[in-house]
């Protein structure tokens, strides 16, 4: 199979990819042009945003400021117009479409970010990411989303994007150590539930083609994996719709729920705790966002490890759909003059991991560096450098922009009464009882790699 070279503007992750490391760039020139100095990477304008962290209520003053507006307009701009440089190639339309559907987008997710920062919902723990849920549910669910803002609505590639940045905050040696126990987790993982979902689903009276796809979105990474699964195996395109709406409803009690179990526990399980529940989010919540979203509420090792560990899943999902295809086209559909190109793999592999890879390795490089330079431990270098001169800056476009975009798109995305305009709710019902298992199952898994029972686990500070 030739080589189709396009993909590399025509293609979603690519562009998550191209999108992450112009940002992450800029950031770097600038900070090297300040003499590496904790002022504001993007002076003057995004300096503006960024030096607000967020404290903008109630205090009147932070959030009514000239300068704060000024530096918002700038960065809704600056996204805008990354991001729809790639819906123009990925799509060669909506670009009249895509500017004020963005623009609502964005306003929307800033709104949740502000609700997130006032004193009640930060004493309860109700971040930004819930409200950016909320907002979207809201919508979808009573005045519905007009036509003009769909094409704005790119979970995907919002998410993507901010995955890329994320690996900012992962020191590479960590992502190394901490991969391989992620990988065998995974495989066990994945390996146990796809076939558990698969039967219960079968059991519920699905097709084979509907059950190898809700199996792999429980097992693997919900809405990427499903995409996957259902072009590996042909399957109807509703099919692959109705898991993703399962998927979106369910991640939203697990979103909230999950990290309160996991606290509740917390005497139980030990001093590894952070650890385990890391592993145990990332193994069990099938979008990326809300993994991200969840193991932000804990805070500390457990969004490092959780994102490691849906990484580690995310990589299997190109295998897992390069063995469907294979086994569609050589067992299921039985023809065996067919012929399934190895090349298959790299094309269903997710760029943006690649992404996330390359920058946790740009990050390694530049704090080993500035160690050097600076005659410092590397240590230090990490834990003072990385707060302060490059991670948090930069990373705010993840945290505050990306991430937030992409919440609210799940939100928008999902109708709670589509859910029952399939087999009379049989596939929900299917869902939930693999979910359930999946949840009890990875956390006897997790506790047993990551709670310290045989060793200490990776990443235990």
């Amino acid at each position: 199979m030739p080589i189709d070279w396009s993909s590399l503007w025509r293609k979603e992750d690519w562009w998550a990819v191209w999108i992450g490391f112009i940002i992450i760039f800029i950031g770097l020139a600038a900070a090297a042009g300040t003499g590496w100095t904790a002022q504001p990477f993007y002076q003057p304008w995004i300096g503006w945003f960024l030096k607000s962290e967020a404290k903008w209520l109630p205090t009147p003053p932070a959030w009514v400021a000239a300068e704060h507006w000024i530096g918002w307009f700038i960065v809704l701009i600056y996204t805008m117009i990354l991001t729809l440089i790639a819906v123009c190639a990925i799509e060669k339309r909506f670009v009249k479409e895509y500017i004020p559907g963005f623009i609502v987008v964005f306003i929307l997710a800033w709104l949740a970010i502000i609700i997130g920062a006032t004193e009640f919902a930060k004493y309860w723990g109700l971040e930004y990411p819930l409200w950016a849920l909320i907002i979207g549910l809201l919508i979808s669910n009573t005045v519905g989303v007009p036509k003009w803002l769909k094409p704005a609505v790119r979970t995907e590639l919002f998410i993507k994007i901010g995955l890329v940045i994320l690996g900012l905050n992962i020191f590479f040696t960590d992502l190394v150590i901490a991969g391989g126990l992620a990988v065998v987790q995974a495989l066990i993982n994945v390996l146990v539930i796809w076939y558990v979902a698969y039967y219960i689903c079968r059991g519920f009276g699905l097709d084979r083609e509907f059950s190898s796809i809700m199996a792999t979105g429980v097992s693997i990474c919900g809405v990427s994996a499903a995409i996957a699964a259902g072009g590996a195996v042909k399957g109807n395109p509703k099919y692959v719709s109705y898991t993703i709406s399962l998927v979106l409803i369910t991640a939203v009690p697990m979103l909230v729920g999950l990290p309160y179990i996991a606290k509740a526990l917390a005497p139980v399980i030990g001093k590894y705790w952070l650890h385990v529940a890391g592993a145990w989010i990332g193994a069990t919540i099938d979008t990326t966002p809300a993994v991200v979203a969840a193991g932000g509420f804990l805070g500390g090792r457990a969004l490092d490890v959780a994102a490691i560990v849906k990484m580690a899943q995310n990589v299997l999902i190109g295998f897992v759909a390069f063995l469907l295809a294979i086994i569609w086209v050589f067992r299921v559909e039985k023809k065996p003059e067919e012929r399934v190109s190895p090349m298959e793999v790299w094309y269903r592999f997710p760029k943006f991991i690649l992404g996330f890879i390359i920058s946790s390795i740009i990050l390694s490089l530049v704090i080993v560096s500035v160690a050097g330079a600076m005659g410092i431990t590397l240590a230090k270098a990490k834990s003072d450098f990385v707060a302060k001169f490059w991670a948090s800056p930069v990373d705010k476009f993840r945290s505050v922009i990306f991430f937030p975009l992409a919440f609210v798109g799940i939100g928008l995305d999902t109708r709670f009464k589509e859910l029952v305009s399939i087999g009379r709710g049989r596939p929900a019902v299917a869902y939930v009882i693999a979910q359930i298992i999946n949840i009890i199952f990875s956390l006897f898994l997790v506790w047993l790699l990551w709670g310290g029972v045989f060793f200490t686990p990776p990443l235990a500070d």
